[in-house]
């Protein structure tokens, strides 16, 4: 282990911004764990079928305010793709050989996803499970792909959208939602939201990266900014205090985002802005910075099979031939709460499964040197320079 850490030193520029990294850490963290807390797949009646505890446990909403860290990531990834569209034109790359290079890697771990969840669809078919069991299951497996569409989306459109100003796509979503809820528009308009709700903490990440979001006022303004326009929204605009999607709710903060999921996006973009002075202070340490540093290297690989290693875990649990509390359960009270809390470890176990099985696939080279290169660490037979 001390020689891991001391390679991952070794291997990290000196000038490199390791709390990028970190808040890209945390943000895939956060959305992984309110995955697993806010996701009940509950048994009966020979089927499967996915409740939210939210609807059940509308106490835990709070849970979806500090687990719901997509407008993180898409700021992180909206500052790294406009840095390094910019180091290509400035070494006289393409434009073609960029965005290839880019879309190969983020989606070289769903071909692994997909084909492995084509087998299982099949088997448990063949096995006598009902359609409903099949199509709940891989339903919430592939669930993760619609975020990774849209990053590839925005991403290929970097060039286009690098010095885009974020009140722009921000006054869109606006210009949306009083359409739809205020004058009683069609509810398909708000899908236009998809990409303009993410764009926005994409803007800000490419204006993050020309130097912009500087001094910790630009943070401050846009949390409290962000945190009161959100609190308006929910307490006199009608729009729910969930900010993930609550199955029977009439309206869905997420899907597709609304005004208020884009307010809460600013006011958490404004909290990463503060985070980053204590956390590059943290990750001085190197055993800190090696669990980052690895974290991201299987980001995507951790975030395309949490969903599978909560389901693995449930359907071995069903081998004990009991419905186990946190579970299977329908989660009604606080000891369900409780329950999960303790599955937590289990489930993380069942990830690091999935992980040592597949992390190839992202990686997509053999086990050598660690070496940072676009934005992230890679492993290779030798140190290369981006």
């Amino acid at each position: 282990m001390r020689e891991l850490i001391r390679r991952i030193a070794a291997a990290t520029p000196a000038d490199r911004d390791r709390g990028v990294d970190a808040l890209r850490a945390l943000a895939i963290l956060g959305v992984m764990l309110g995955h697993w807390l806010v996701t009940a797949l509950v048994a009966d009646s020979g089927t499967v079928r996915v409740v939210s505890p939210l609807h059940q446990l509308p106490q835990l909403t709070p849970a979806s305010w500090l687990f719901q860290t997509l407008a993180v990531f898409f700021l992180v990834g909206g500052q790294m793709a406009a840095r390094s569209w910019a180091a290509v034109r400035a070494r006289g790359g393409t434009y073609r050989r960029w965005v290839g290079a880019r879309t190969v890697r983020l989606f070289r771990p769903v071909v692994a996803v997909l084909v492995v969840w084509s087998m299982v669809a099949g088997a448990l078919l063949i096995a006598g499970a009902g359609l409903d069991t099949v199509r709940t299951l891989g339903k919430l497996a592939l669930s993760p792909l619609w975020f990774l569409l849209v990053f590839a989306v925005l991403t290929a459109a970097t060039p286009l959208v690098a010095r885009l100003h974020p009140l722009w796509p921000l006054a869109v979503v606006l210009h949306i939602d009083l359409i739809r809820f205020g004058m009683g528009g069609p509810a398909w308009l708000g899908w236009a939201n998809v990409a303009a709700g993410w764009l926005v903490p994409y803007c800000l990440g490419a204006a993050w990266a020309r130097g912009g979001l500087r001094g910790r006022a630009t943070g401050w303004v846009l949390l409290l900014g962000g945190t009161a326009t959100t609190t308006g929204l929910v307490l006199w605009a009608g729009y729910p205090a969930a900010m993930v999607g609550v199955p029977g709710a009439g309206i869905s903060n997420l899907s597709p985002p609304t005004l208020a999921a884009v307010t809460f996006g600013l006011a958490q973009c404004g909290a990463a802005l503060l985070l980053l002075g204590p956390l590059r202070r943290l990750l001085q340490r190197p055993a800190v910075w090696a669990v980052v540093a690895l974290m991201n290297l299987s980001a995507m690989t951790l975030f395309l099979w949490h969903q599978t290693a909560m389901m693995a875990v449930t359907a071995v649990g069903l081998l004990t031939g009991g419905f186990l509390p946190g579970l299977h359960t329908l989660p009604d009270g606080a000891g369900w709460v409780l329950a999960r809390l303790a599955w937590l470890p289990v489930f993380t176990l069942a990830l690091l499964v999935c992980w040592s099985a597949f992390r190839t696939y992202e990686q997509g080279l053999r086990s050598g040197t660690m070496v940072i290169r676009e934005g992230r660490p890679t492993e290779a037979r030798a140190v290369r320079r981006a």
